[in-house]
């Protein structure tokens, strides 16, 4: 029984050790277990950071790869545009080269036709000179073949007045019975008065009949201007011997002395206008001192016997001392009478030899050429131009005449000073010396003017054919007359008007007086304006 006891007691023990070691063993399990379990939980916490990070990565993965294929994309256009670059410029480069040897090709060209150019302005220059000497020698030949067609009529006795003789009743009722109201002027042999004389306005000098000089310049305007026809050249259209009445073609602007001093506050002439004058009655003389078989010299030039028109083309008047010269001994044909004219402008020798010649004129047409310039009285006024230095003469200019170019103005003055040199010798010749300097200086003072219709415009030369022949402007409405020149409308109507049945041009009488509208020109002419209005 004890050993039962006994042998339960050490059971017991045994029991109880067993427990005590299944429970440390349990023990030792659960703290194992719970340090795995906290193991595992850190892992799993690890993972799920792992598993966010990787997440993360994985989102910047994406992210960078989309970058690197934006990178990659735009890298590739990149390289695309520098070639496409690369291939425009190498085309730039190309047209270029191709462009440098067009540009040396047309500035060759340009180069040759500058030279080309220069040697047809010289043939043009050259040819319209010769132009000018066949016209100038044509009117000339067609005056000389007038004066012989005269000369026969006077000698089979069948003249026939070129100018027509009217009756005193049809004068008087032209002029209201030569009533004051009618009464424009005053010359030096009578007055003048304006009228209208069978559906033409006309102009018509009195001159005393009691008075032998009145007589000898009634005989001496008929005389001469029954001969003669010029456009810069007073037409003569008839008289009347019964009134000692002289019929003229109406200038409505007066003389030039008038316009000089802007008479009825008519504004003053400009430098253009002045110098276009200046040829006009150089031109005029020319024809005169040309004429066939004996020169003609007006013998009394001056700003009161120049008239004006409507479009203020000059007009020579007032041939009562006009003579025909005939050669002597000497070389230069004369006319020998007491001296006339009027003090400042005539002939310094003729009042010491009495001798009228064509140099006489060049004198007159001098000093009115320093009056143009200068305004100045004509008392000494070539001694003083001729004395004066370029400061000086830029102070002697007419101001009222606008701004003149003062190349131009000098260049007037020498040819002033030239014709009224007090020795017949020392004065140039109109048609050698004088008349090339004066179309070059009228030519450049049209060119100078604005691009309309009244002038030249604009700094190019507007082409020879635009401009009418007889107001030297360009045309609004060019006409063709029968001589199959063109005019502008308003100036040939006006020259028909004025009683002429000849042509401006040529002084021959014209088949018809039909005008044809020239279209085509004045289409020419309208674009030339336009053009160069925009420039």
């Amino acid at each position: 029984m004890l050993l039962t006891a006994k042998m339960s007691s050490e059971q017991h023990l045994k029991d109880v050790q067993w427990k005590r070691d299944i429970e440390d063993f349990l023990e030792k399990e659960k703290k194992e277990k719970d340090q795995l379990k906290q193991e595992i939980e850190q892992l799993m916490l690890e993972k799920q950071q792992l598993t966010r990070q990787w997440s993360m990565n994985s989102n910047r993965t994406d992210e960078v790869n989309n970058e690197r294929e934006k990178m990659e994309r735009r890298i590739l256009e990149a390289q695309i545009a520098v070639k496409d670059i690369q291939s425009i410029s190498a085309a730039a480069r190309d047209r270029n080269e191709s462009l440098e040897a067009e540009k040396a090709s047309l500035q060759q060209e340009l180069s040759n036709a500058t030279s080309a150019t220069e040697v047809l302005q010289s043939k043009f220059s050259s040819l319209e000179q010769s132009y000018n000497q066949l016209l100038l020698e044509f009117n000339i030949a067609a005056s000389e073949k007038e004066q012989l067609h005269d000369q026969r009529k006077r000698e089979t006795g069948t003249m026939v007045p070129m100018c027509t003789e009217f009756p005193l009743e049809e004068i008087k009722r032209a002029t209201e019975n030569f009533s004051a109201s009618r009464k424009i002027g005053e010359g030096g042999f009578g007055p003048v008065y304006k009228g209208f004389l069978r559906n033409t306005m006309v102009a018509i000098k009195r001159l005393d009949p009691t008075s032998l000089q009145s007589s000898t310049e009634f005989e001496q305007e008929i005389s001469v201007l029954g001969k003669v026809r010029h456009p810069n050249i007073i037409t003569l259209i008839g008289s009347c011997p019964e009134a000692s009445a002289l019929v003229y073609e109406y200038l409505a602007n007066g003389n030039l002395n008038d316009r000089l001093n802007c008479r009825g506050n008519t504004p003053p002439l400009t430098w253009r206008l002045r110098t276009r004058i200046i040829g006009e009655v150089c031109s005029a003389l020319i024809f005169l001192h040309s004429a066939k078989p004996h020169p003609i010299v007006h013998g009394d030039l001056k700003p009161d016997n120049i008239l004006l028109d409507s479009n203020f083309v000059s007009k020579i008047g007032d041939f009562g001392i006009a003579r025909l010269l005939r050669a002597s001994r000497r070389t230069s044909a004369f006319h020998r009478t007491n001296p006339k004219g009027t003090n400042g402008y005539i002939d310094p020798e003729f009042f010491t030899t009495g001798e009228l010649t064509t140099q006489s004129d060049v004198y007159s047409l001098g000093i009115i050429i320093l009056q143009l310039l200068t305004g100045k009285p004509v008392l000494k006024i070539a001694q003083y131009v001729e004395a004066a230095s370029d400061e000086d003469l830029m102070t002697m200019i007419d101001l009222s005449a606008g701004s003149w170019p003062f190349v131009h103005a000098r260049k007037l003055a020498y040819i002033g000073v030239r014709c009224s040199n007090v020795s017949r010798k020392n004065r140039p010749d109109l048609i050698k010396d004088v008349w090339p300097r004066i179309v070059s200086l009228a030519r450049a003072a049209m060119a100078s003017d604005s691009p309309s219709c009244e002038s030249i415009a604009d700094e190019n030369h507007a082409p020879s054919y635009f401009i009418c022949p007889i107001v030297q402007e360009i045309m609004k409405e060019p006409h063709m007359a029968a001589d199959g020149y063109t005019y502008e409308f308003t100036a040939i109507k006006g020259w028909f008007d004025g009683g002429h049945n000849t042509s401006p041009m040529t002084n021959l009488p014209l088949t018809n007086l039909d005008l044809i509208p020239n279209h085509p020109l004045r289409s020419t002419i309208q674009d030339w304006l336009q053009k160069h209005q925009k420039v």
